[in-house]
């Protein structure tokens, strides 16, 4: 099962998707967890090139071809592979993320999007997605607090204000697939819901 987790700075996917997989480990499940864009040699090589502050030059068409070149060496290598053997995958962003930052906060043409990422990905889709929704303010607040902001997190509010637009759009759109949690509460109570999520959707 391909489940990602989804949402803006500071909403605290990177705790929640480690929790997730230490409680599916626990089960003695098979199950990888990933990051998107990152996860393989390559892919970790074209995430350190988006996330540097040195490269204010890369314009949005590159920005978005680099996310999708990554994310397809990322399916390429790992994803599918676990797919293809029964087993669990829990990713980092996916290509929603690529709908909401590079489609609703830099302006590109979706379908334009989609396209190019469904032929890098072979159209693959999450069969669950957990979204944490953060107040964009908030979000940024959060991370300011203990690390320097990257080359995405540093961009204006407005743009940050317009992927927050693109992720609800994307939960309006997809509530089978999508599941919205209030990233305001606590770290355990997030990770109770998603729990419960969990063990419904793999039958635990």
């Amino acid at each position: 099962m391909f489940i990602t987790f989804e949402g803006q700075e500071g909403a605290g996917k990177s705790t929640q998707i480690k929790l997730a997989f230490d409680y599916l480990h626990s089960l003695g499940l098979d199950v990888v967890i990933t990051r998107d864009p990152g996860g393989t040699i390559i892919a970790e090589k074209i995430r350190n090139i988006l996330k540097d502050n040195n490269n204010a030059a890369i314009v949005k068409e590159t920005e978005a071809l680099l996310y999708i070149a990554a994310r397809a060496q990322l399916v390429s290598e790992v994803i599918q592979p676990q797919l293809s053997k029964g087993g669990i995958v829990l990713c980092d962003r996916f290509t929603d993320s690529t709908i909401a930052y590079q489609g609703f906060g830099n302006s590109l043409d979706i379908d334009r999007l989609l396209a190019v990422n469904n032929f890098a990905t072979g159209n693959l889709v999450p069969e669950l997605t957990f979204l944490l929704s953060i107040d964009p303010t908030e979000g940024l607040a959060r991370k300011t607090a203990y690390k320097e902001l990257d080359r995405i997190e540093a961009k204006e509010l407005p743009y940050h204000n317009a992927v927050k637009v693109g992720y609800d759009y994307l939960a309006a759109t997809n509530p089978g697939r999508i599941v919205t949690i209030d990233a305001a509460m606590s770290v355990q109570e997030i990770h109770h819901v998603i729990k419960g999520h969990l063990q419904y959707r793999l039958g635990l």
